[in-house]
């Protein structure tokens, strides 16, 4: 029986167990199915603080969880499939049930299990994620000074991103397969009024031009049919996000975007016992330090949770 159960192992999961282990709390870590969330995709992270010089992603997440570790902290690699409540001489605790048939009880759950960038699916994408290829233009804008970059998408979010993105790049050109955009007039209004955004409306993306790093995207004109090639020097993807939590589905509340809903400002969801930290959360931030944030509220909120009900 442990303590509380961590399922994701980003930022958020991870400081979250720092927290439970220094409190003397038995407590594991279940990777999931990305073993330390979308920073292990980011090749270098200069707004996490006490790294002067800057970080690579996947150390900064071997550092965290090595902390986690020497606290005491277990890890294992699995997914869950199932969280079941279980009622014991009116104490309720949980039975986690694993895709390689493993059953884990616990006394509280901790979800962290972040949201998926969403991507294109195009040919030499995937290869190029950290190489040019990103799907957030806060975490690697700052590399492409003085560069040209596309964004992909047509919502606010890449109105946002390729705003954001002028205050580094040379030109920023936005590239949407409609020749209309969802995003709002005012987001819109912002982006064209920048003389550094450039437009590309009813192409559609085919390839990302690589030579060991990023050197252009391959596009189709819907209206000419014709192949087009448009040299940059990274891509940024903003076509959205996608919350890890279609198996909490009549677990915990979640509002219309896939969210978890939580209380106030603590990680407390409806259901009790059951708390939630990081961008599984967080709709609008989704940064690597305020999930690290979140984590410790969740950790602090677990300790009391334990404690006002003697388990």
């Amino acid at each position: 029986m442990y303590d509380s159960v961590i399922i994701g192992s980003g930022p958020a999961g991870l400081t979250a167990a720092i927290y439970l282990s220094r409190a003397g709390l038995k407590n594991i870590i279940i990777n999931g199915m990305e073993p330390g969330g979308q920073l292990t995709t980011t090749t270098e992270v200069e707004n996490f603080p006490g790294f002067p010089q800057g970080i690579s992603g996947p150390q900064l997440m071997e550092d965290i969880k090595s902390q986690s570790k020497n606290f005491g902290t277990e890890f294992l690699q699995a997914v869950v499939k199932d969280i079941e409540n279980v009622v014991t001489d009116n104490k309720k605790t949980f039975k986690l049930h694993l895709d390689n048939g493993t059953i884990i009880e616990t006394k509280t759950v901790i979800l962290s299990t972040g949201a998926s960038a969403k991507y294109l699916g195009i040919e030499n994408e995937k290869e190029n994620i950290g190489k040019g290829v990103s799907a957030c233009a806060t975490c690697d804008g700052f590399f492409y000074r003085g560069k040209d970059v596309v964004v992909i998408g047509g919502g606010d979010t890449a109105m946002e991103e390729a705003v954001f993105l002028t205050k580094f790049a040379n030109k920023v050109t936005i590239i949407n397969r409609r020749d209309t955009l969802r995003a709002s007039v005012i987001m819109q209004k912002r982006a064209r009024d920048n003389n550094k955004i450039e437009w590309k409306l009813d192409y559609t993306p085919k390839k990302v031009l690589a030579d060991e790093k990023v050197t252009g995207i391959e596009l189709l004109n819907n209206k000419t049919g014709e192949i087009e090639t448009l040299a940059a020097d990274g891509i940024f993807v903003a076509i959205g996000r996608t919350p890890n939590t279609k198996f909490l589905e009549g677990k915990v509340e979640i509002d219309d975007r896939g969210y978890i809903v939580t209380k106030g400002k603590s990680s407390k969801t409806n259901a009790s016992g059951i708390f939630a930290a990081g961008d599984v959360q967080d709709d609008r931030y989704q940064q690597a330090i305020i999930a690290a944030g979140s984590g410790a509220i969740a950790g602090l909120d677990v300790e009391e949770y334990l404690r006002e009900n003697n388990l």
